[in-house]
């Protein structure tokens, strides 16, 4: 992951490395991206992986869709 200063940032260090961008989300998005996806105590030995509809609610929730967020490929 990499952080950038605006979206205007991102378009110049994708043209400078010669590569196309990718998904990008908020600082605001990824907390609540990270809140979701670590609530649950990983090292309870009830711990489960979340179902694939819960993490595309999680998704969806946050705004984030399109291709790289398509978890049934």
């Amino acid at each position: 992951m990499l952080l950038f200063r605006s979206e205007e940032h991102v378009r110049r260090w994708c043209e400078q490395w010669a590569l196309a961008p990718g998904a990008t989300l908020s600082l605001e998005q990824a907390w609540r991206l990270a809140h979701g996806w670590f609530e649950a105590d990983r090292g309870a030995p009830e711990w489960q992986r979340q179902p694939l509809e819960r993490v595309e609610a999680l998704f969806a929730s946050l705004g984030l869709t399109g291709a790289f967020w398509n978890l049934r490929g």
